[in-house]
């Protein structure tokens, strides 16, 4: 009788494994869109023009995830603000009432990895590269004085993904960029000394897939 119910135990034991499995696809394509917070790693250019060191970014993309572990992330975003052309002396800064609009255009891939803790919550950690398009326009500008320019960078993100549903997702991480080599050339950046576009942001997610 004991034999009986061993070998019962093991062919249930060995039944079941297919079917923990199929719970995590081999392959899952899981399109996403974000909106985030970033903090500027150049807190005095922004302050100086925007009055604040702080702004939105919204955008999405398309997370590969490979046995439900490892992924691979693309994304887009956008920023666009609108402030005034200012400038610092002796630790001041002085804003001049004209017009200026910035718009930042990020691309970035990122590689990383979900943590299996718990089925309905998912810490991960993740690092990749991007390309960052800046664009600063003003009307009192002649052409050729506007700046549109592309830079690289890198960055480093940490969080949770919360499963809502089997397909919906909800991801909440903080990110760190450093993309040297935007500011610092000129205006009000160089006069702070400041040449990094980045910073930290908190981003939530809306995930569709398994």
């Amino acid at each position: 009788m004991r034999a009986t119910i061993a070998a019962a135990m093991v062919i249930a034991c060995a039944s079941a494994a297919p079917a923990l499995a199929q719970d995590e696809p081999s392959i899952s394509i899981r399109p996403f869109v974000f909106g985030s917070v970033q903090s500027f790693t150049a807190i005095d250019t922004f302050d100086a023009v925007f009055g604040r060191a702080y702004d939105p970014f919204f955008g999405g993309g398309v997370q590969a995830v490979f046995d439900g572990r490892y992924f691979v992330e693309l994304s887009a975003s956008r920023f666009r603000q609108t402030g005034q052309r200012a400038f610092i002396s002796g630790g001041q800064k002085f804003r001049l009432g004209i017009p200026l609009t910035a718009t930042i255009v990020p691309f970035e891939v990122a590689g990383g990895y979900r943590f299996h803790f718990s089925p309905r919550v998912l810490p991960y950690v993740a690092a990749g590269v991007g390309s960052y398009q800046y664009k600063e326009t003003s009307d009192f500008n002649d052409p050729s004085e506007d700046v549109n320019v592309r830079h690289a960078g890198v960055v480093v993100s940490g969080g949770a993904e919360f499963r809502v549903t089997s397909w919906v997702g909800i991801g909440a991480d903080v990110e760190y960029s450093h993309i040297p080599g935007i500011l610092g050339s000129g205006g009000v950046s160089q006069q702070a000394g400041e040449n990094d576009l980045g910073g930290v942001s908190a981003r939530l997610k809306l995930i569709v897939g398994r």
